[in-house]
């Protein structure tokens, strides 16, 4: 008897291997993906604007990257003995405005530095609501009515809650992407919806964003050969189906359900020799992890010798990849 519905989406034909480098923009289940294609020594960078949820915050983020904007202090506002920006996560804000464009600044350089050389970008849409400026608001830069990335915790009344119409939503990822493929010509996407549940917009109503999400994005798919789906959010809420794989908060998928999650994107995204390379790089690198109980023992030393050798050969046969950081740990152990 079959107890868990299956899915097959179609592996990708131009699949993702470690020549290749990968630029990863959205929610927080982004990042989930991110760590773990780092963790497997992808070349990747991620979210240089923070964590984003909704469509018009991703795409504002990715103008920036494409244009290299330059942040200046009015663009900035200040609120909780912090400076913020509308279009960051908080983790650029600063009590010095200085320190804060210096990363916000910094941040879209290098990003746009890798976008021109990327070879896939991900992108995980998590919410199609967005929050607006009202004239109470400390505008930072902005005008009434333009859109916030993140809130910074601001009062209720510098903002209205709407939820994007599906046709806007489809056309601003549009144009994003057109701009995306006149910087980056070689550059292919692959989309995903976060399965995050956002609760406090309310049961239905998240169920609503969701489904406004999918339509655009197999509205994309449709139409453009360089953008592919891959079904995060289906495999949570479809296959696993289980209040079992989320945390204690019943919205984040816990541990078990993002390695599940995970697994599936390898046999999706990875061909059989990529996959092969990952198998030899993940004990290495939990190796490196790995917190001895007698590391003054020789069977401990054999057992560093063991991965250094084994991270050597891996950096010569992979010079396109890092493993600085397992030398660098093994070599020092073993001193």
């Amino acid at each position: 008897m079959q107890f868990q519905l299956n899915l097959y989406p179609t592996p990708l034909v131009d699949s993702i291997t470690y020549r290749d480098r990968l630029l990863l923009v959205g929610s927080c289940f982004t990042e989930h993906i991110g760590d773990s294609l780092a963790e497997w020594k992808f070349r990747t960078l991620q979210n240089s604007h923070g964590i984003l949820f909704g469509p018009d915050a991703i795409c504002d983020a990715l103008d920036d990257i494409i244009r290299v904007r330059s942040y200046t202090e009015s663009d900035l506002f200040y609120g909780q003995e912090c400076w913020h920006s509308w279009h960051h996560h908080s983790r650029f804000s600063a009590t010095d405005p200085a320190v804060s464009l210096s990363k916000i600044n910094r941040s879209i350089g290098e990003a746009h530095d890798f976008l021109k050389q990327a070879d896939w970008l991900i992108l995980t849409l998590g919410s199609a609501f967005t929050y607006r400026l009202t004239e109470a608001a400390e505008l930072g830069g902005m005008q009434v009515g333009e859109s916030v990335a993140n809130c910074h915790r601001a009062p209720s009344n510098w903002f209205t809650k709407e939820m994007m119409p599906t046709d806007q939503i489809l056309t601003r990822l549009q144009d994003t992407i057109q701009d995306l493929t006149r910087l980056n010509p070689k550059l292919k996407l692959i989309l995903t919806i976060s399965p995050v549940r956002h609760i406090r917009d309310g049961a239905i109503e998240n169920n609503r964003s969701k489904a406004r999400l999918i339509q655009v994005v197999q509205s994309l798919t449709e139409e453009l050969e360089h953008v592919h789906y891959f079904p995060a959010y289906e495999y949570v809420v479809d296959v696993l189906r289980d209040y079992r794989y989320y945390d204690i908060d019943l919205v984040h998928p816990n541990y078990a359900a993002t390695q599940f999650v995970m697994d599936r994107f390898a046999e999706y995204a990875f061909d059989a020799q990529t996959r092969s390379l990952m198998e030899e790089i993940k004990p290495v690198r939990a190796a490196r992890k790995h917190r001895p109980q007698h590391p003054d023992t020789q069977a401990h030393r054999q057992f560093l010798v063991a991965q250094y050798q084994k991270a050597l050969h891996l950096q010569e046969r992979l010079p396109e990849l890092d493993f600085t950081d397992e030398l660098a740990y093994f070599s020092d152990k073993l001193s």
